[in-house]
């Protein structure tokens, strides 16, 4: 059997109300730390900014996905139903005519489109948001103290990662000490 061995991973601290673990936010923020992270039972107004969070790029991921499927959607139906030629001999199209308008028409298009552009856009909004959040996690090690069960009902916490390039064990103890939590709890994780 292997030698094993505890290592810190993080330190949890505990707090009763929003505004304090606001401003114990702005103060970590302000310190320079990068992995870090604050649970709450509920979304709270301002924390993006008392964290420094930068605006979420699932919009953007959204929007050019969608785009890409209606692009998609409109050169598959003009190819393959408005055209009677042979591209770069993978088939043929088929001029289609459906209800009584023209191969091509634009009105016919409009389901297809739509679909189209609303399912890249959904598969693409729930894999990037996936890879930006980093899920799945099936452990963490925050998930060995008792008291973080809490963050589900009534407490707010914050936690700073040991893999963070600032995190020091007393220094970053003061600094949450000085936060003023109602508990502090340095987290270990076996390492073997």
């Amino acid at each position: 059997m292997a030698n094993q061995t505890k290592q810190p991973a993080l330190y949890l601290a505990e707090y009763g109300t929003p505004n304090t673990i606001a401003k114990a936010a702005m103060k970590v923020r302000d310190a320079g730390y990068q992995k870090w992270d604050c649970h709450t039972p509920y979304a709270m107004h301002g924390m993006d900014e008392a964290m420094g969070l930068k605006p979420t790029r699932i919009g953007v991921i959204s929007f050019i996905f969608g785009m890409l499927g209606l692009a998609t959607a409109v050169f598959m139906m003009q190819y393959t139903n408005a055209f009677s030629f042979n591209l770069l001999n993978i088939g043929a199209g088929y001029p289609l005519v459906v209800g009584g308008k023209p191969p091509g028409a634009f009105p016919p298009m409009v389901p297809i489109i739509f679909e189209l552009g609303i399912l890249l856009c959904g598969l693409a909004t729930l894999f990037g948001l996936l890879y930006i959040i980093k899920l799945p996690m099936h452990n963490h090690p925050i998930f060995e103290s008792e008291r973080f069960e809490a963050a589900s009902d009534d407490r707010f916490f914050i936690s700073i990662e040991a893999g963070d390039q600032k995190f020091d064990l007393e220094r970053t103890k003061a600094l949450l000490e000085a936060t003023d939590p109602i508990s502090l709890e340095l987290i270990e994780e076996e390492v073997q």
